[in-house]
């Protein structure tokens, strides 16, 4: 868990709160390059279910294998999270190829803290589209939300040790490995280790080698 600072007194200085953008509204669908990234809606429940259910999918997540009325549920609660209106909320975002349709995968931006303007980045993506870049370019398009549209001062991205698919990932687009907390987190049962990854805006901002 991570905590904003404040000003003594907890008050947040006003030069640091203008720098906050203080709230993200529903965005309808954003295109990058190959991708749109849209809020998710109840018809998208078989998509999710496609990859959610898969092991291999599901090895590094805190849930098993989901069958169709986990995935029908977790798509639910994925539909309200369409905006960031004040520190707790979910932005969850479906990544689709835009030729089909078809729900690839899915990000996540979870607003930590107004005050410390403080962010964290998930991700879960179908197997059948890993390896081309689509991930990448679907994380880096979150991190621009958070950066440029909500003006977080740092995000944060977190995954287990073994996991060294998502931990390149996140070297991907910019962000430094932090922490390596052994034995930090508990997942279906076992301690694992977990890694902590961030970024700040101001090396966001640098040109991407």
């Amino acid at each position: 868990m991570l905590l904003g600072l404040t000003a003594p007194g907890g008050s947040t200085p006003d030069r640091q709160r203008a720098r906050i953008a203080g709230m993200l509204p529903r965005i309808d669908a954003i295109r990058t390059a190959r991708l749109v990234l849209r809020p998710f809606d109840a018809d998208d429940v078989e998509d999710v279910w496609d990859y959610q259910r898969e092991a291999v999918v599901a090895r590094y997540m805190p849930w098993r294998e989901r069958d169709r009325d986990e995935v029908a549920a977790a798509v639910r609660q994925m539909v309200t999270e369409d905006a960031l209106s004040g520190e707790g909320d979910c932005l969850s975002l479906a990544v689709t190829d835009p030729g089909s349709g078809t729900v690839i995968g899915q990000v996540e931006l979870v607003w930590l803290s107004e005050t410390g303007g403080l962010g964290e980045i998930g991700f879960v993506f179908s197997p059948r589209f890993q390896g081309q870049g689509m991930a990448t370019e679907a994380v880096r398009e979150l991190l621009r939300l958070a950066f440029e549209r909500l003006g977080l001062h740092r995000v944060v991205g977190r995954c287990v040790a073994g996991n060294s698919a998502s931990a390149a990932l996140l070297r991907r687009v910019g962000m430094r490995q932090e922490a390596h907390f052994v034995e930090g987190c508990l997942l279906k049962g076992r301690r694992e280790d977990e890694l902590v990854f961030a970024v700040l805006r101001s090396e966001w901002r640098r040109p991407q080698k």
